[in-house]
């Protein structure tokens, strides 16, 4: 067959709100989120040509190849489809790797819709969704695309009403924190409820900034001082409010423009080893996108 290739930007995430309401049997934790993508991109080539097997090559981030989320997301596709072809990919990592953003679910979600795409759409939204649900519990969520409340484990998605426009200073340290640390460090001192959490609804700024919450970040806070120190540093450069975002490290701070945004950028100190990123939330997703 002709090799044919395609190119893609998976976009990060924010978890604007985040309650674990218990433990469950098998092991994983009910959770309640509002999600929204956001500006800050990887880029995916991806080529299907002859032959067999699945190469990956990275640039931007240290990643194990033999058993990165995107080879699984490649090899889960083909077995599933039936298609017998050689996948190529090319990962250029702009997303901090495990840093709350959800970078390699994008990235995964990416992989499934482009082979879709590759091989004449052979699987339906509805098999791509399963499949996304059996990499990772956050990779439906990125072929959702738009701002959306998950529940049960993350997968199970309702679309969010539209939120206010915001900017987004994005700050992380540096290093890596492991989910699955921060979820088994977590102690859950009572059971919740879906039936009684207020759900996401937002209209204006000041309604966003008050339903900010993330129940995993005192787990990641205790650990790593920084969280508390970048928080601060967003406050006190003119954030409405401030966050961490998943199971950390990053942070991110919500400014009414684009310049306020950019100005605390430029405060932070030239010594500093922080890296940061001035966002914005992903325009929604066209129809049928």
């Amino acid at each position: 067959m002709t090799s044919k290739t395609l190119v893609v930007e998976p976009a990060a995430k924010l978890n604007l709100c985040l309650h674990v309401l218990g433990r469950r049997a098998d092991g994983y934790h009910e959770l309640a989120m509002a999600m929204q993508r956001i500006t800050l991109w990887d880029r995916l080539e991806i080529s299907v040509e002859s032959g067999r097997g699945i190469s990956l090559s990275t640039a931007g981030g240290e990643l194990d190849c033999d058993e990165n989320i995107v080879v699984r997301a490649a090899r889960l596709y083909l077995e599933t489809s039936g298609i017998d072809r050689r996948v190529r990919l090319l990962l250029q990592k702009n997303i901090p790797i495990a840093a709350g953003l959800g970078g390699g679910s994008a990235d995964a979600a990416a992989v499934l819709e482009a082979l879709n795409r590759l091989c004449d759409h052979r699987l339906s939204p509805e098999r791509l969704a399963c499949l996304a649900a059996q990499l990772g519990a956050d990779v439906p969520f990125f072929l959702f695309k738009d701002p959306a409340w998950a529940t049960g484990i993350g997968t199970h998605l309702e679309p969010l009403s539209p939120l206010p426009e915001v900017w987004y200073l994005l700050l992380n340290p540096g290093f890596a924190v492991s989910t699955a640390w921060v979820y088994q460090s977590l102690q859950l001192t009572k059971g919740g409820e879906l039936a009684n959490l207020p759900r996401f609804s937002v209209k204006t700024v000041a309604e966003l900034v008050d339903s900010l919450h993330n129940d995993l970040e005192r787990i990641t806070a205790a650990r790593y001082p920084e969280i508390g120190q970048m928080k601060k540093f967003l406050l006190e450069q003119g954030a409405e409010g401030a966050l961490m975002s998943g199971s950390g490290a990053s942070v991110f701070g919500i400014f009414l423009s684009e310049a306020q945004a950019c100005a605390a950028q430029r405060a932070l100190p030239p010594t500093s080893s922080w890296r940061s990123f001035v966002v914005r939330p992903c325009a929604p997703a066209a129809p049928g996108a």
